[in-house]
Parts: C-alpha cells; structure tokens; sequence
C-alpha cells in the first residue's frame, strides 16, 4: 500500500499522519490556532515525511464536501470566525501538490471504523462522536452519507423538559438541540465540573444517556443502521455505553429491535485514520 497523509482537524488540534494502515502510522499534533499558522505546521509535518502520493483530510464543519462544487474543501459557516469560509482543501493542496480528498472528520471516523474497526463488513450504519460537539455521519447502502451537503446529527431537535432540566442549552444556534444539552461543554455549564470531574453515580450521566438515546431511537427508525458506533470524548465514561443502550431500548419498546451500540475498535485514532482511508480512496 501506498503511504499517504491524513489530518483529522479539530477545533484545538489538528492529528496530523502518514501511512497506509492502523499497523503503519507516524502521527504529530498541531495546535488549532489561525487558518495560516495551523496549515503551515501541518505543512511541516508532511514535508518532514515525504513522499505522500494523497492526503485525506476529515475537518470539523460545517464544510463543502461536494467535488463539482465550487467551494468544495471549504469550511463554510463555522463559529469559528477565523476559519469561515476558509479553503481548508486548497491550502493544503496548493502547499504539498498532493491530491487532497476532503469529508468531515466524523464521516472520516466512520470510513476508518469500516475500514479496519467496529463497522468492518456493514453496509449500513452510523457513527457519532460526542466530545466537544457531536457530530454524525456513517454509511448508507455502503457509501458515505452526503446528499446537499453533509449530516448534522448534532443539531436535531429533542424533548428537553426544562422543568427536570432547566440549562438552556450550550449552541450558538439552536440552544437546546442535541449538541447544547449533551457535549461535553453543556455537562460543565450544567454540572459546574467537567464530565472527567464527576463520579460515575452522578445523576448527570442518566440524564446524559437520555439525551443521547432520544437522538439514536430516532436515527434507527430513519435510518435502520445495522450498528451504531459511539466515540468522542465524553464516551470515555464507559457507565454510559449500558446507561444509552437501556435508554434506547425502553424508547423503542419493542417495536423495532436496536441494533448493536459500541466503542469505536480504532479508539481514538478512529478519526486520522479515517483520513488516511479517505486518501487512499483516491
């Protein structure tokens, strides 16, 4: 196999790699700080490991993943203003002279995860990652989910019952969709402690693994994915995994079976190598 890069681009960091496999990978980070600064450290990092022959690249969003597009690579409406309306795929492409495939960093998850992780021989299914945002995207009838642009799970509406859970929500947009009352920075605005602060019998992780489940039953009876993959940071409280899935069964009550809830195989390299894998689509 050919070695080729991958930059998983995150809102406070950028995963930048080169290889061809979980097995062959030499992977640095960059901080996220400026369009110009970022792209020019990443440059470094592929420049210090040449050849590539592609790079993949799976970036927070919203972006343009439409190659007839003519702002396909760009990073359209993001709240972060520096980077809106930024040629993410251009740069690096104008700067390595490498071909550059481009989708967002949780359809890149999604693509490693199938690849060489937790989705391997499925044809449907959904990844989500529930961290600093939440972010869904995964496969349908064995190609990557887009159609006018790009899924935005995170931003689904739910039942929030203010009376048993007053927080207004953390987005920007919507206040209290999915995103605002279930990331990670709406359980600290919430609770007044990050989710790593709170012990395992806090009543935040019930409420937590509610939300959740609101958002996955409805994507079962949408999407019918033959198995759902959970990653991101606020996963890493293992309490939730069993929490969501009750959750979700008691919401679905018989009527249609769930399908198998999981971790993510890759861990947290589900995401750089899914943009390997997306390089080596090309």
């Amino acid at each position: 196999m050919p070695r080729v890069g991958g930059i998983e681009a995150g809102g406070t960091k950028f995963v930048c790699a080169v290889g061809s496999s979980p097995d062959d990978i030499d992977v640095g980070e960059v901080p996220t700080t400026t369009p110009d600064e970022t792209i020019q450290r990443a440059v470094a990092f592929f420049e210090a490991h040449q050849p590539v022959s592609a790079i993949g690249i799976g970036s927070f969003g919203p972006i343009d993943p439409n190659p007839t597009s003519k702002t396909f690579g760009y990073i359209t409406a993001t709240p972060k203003l520096a980077w809106k309306n930024f040629n993410f795929a251009g740069a690096i492409r104008d700067s390595l002279g490498a071909e550059v495939a481009f989708d967002t960093d949780v359809n890149a998850a999604a693509l490693g995860e199938s690849r060489w992780g937790a989705a391997q021989g499925l044809d449907n299914f959904l990844y989500l990652t529930i961290g600093t945002g939440i972010g869904g995207g995964g496969m349908v009838n064995g190609r990557l989910m887009h159609g006018r642009t790009h899924p935005e799970m995170g931003h689904i509406r739910i039942p929030h019952n203010r009376e048993q859970d007053p927080y207004k929500g953390s987005c920007p947009y919507h206040g209290d969709c999915l995103e605002g009352l279930a990331c990670a920075p709406a359980i600290y605005a919430r609770w007044g402690q990050s989710g790593e602060a709170l012990p395992d019998d806090h009543k935040a992780w019930d409420l937590e693994a509610h939300y959740l489940a609101l958002g996955i039953a409805s994507w079962i009876c949408t999407l019918s994915p033959q198995r759902i993959v959970l990653g991101g940071g606020v996963m890493s409280r293992k309490k939730l995994y069993p929490l969501v899935r009750e959750e979700v069964s008691a919401l679905l009550n018989g009527y249609v079976e769930a399908p198998e809830i999981v971790p993510p195989l890759l861990g947290a390299r589900a995401g750089v190598l899914g943009a390997i894998a997306l390089a080596l689509t090309l």
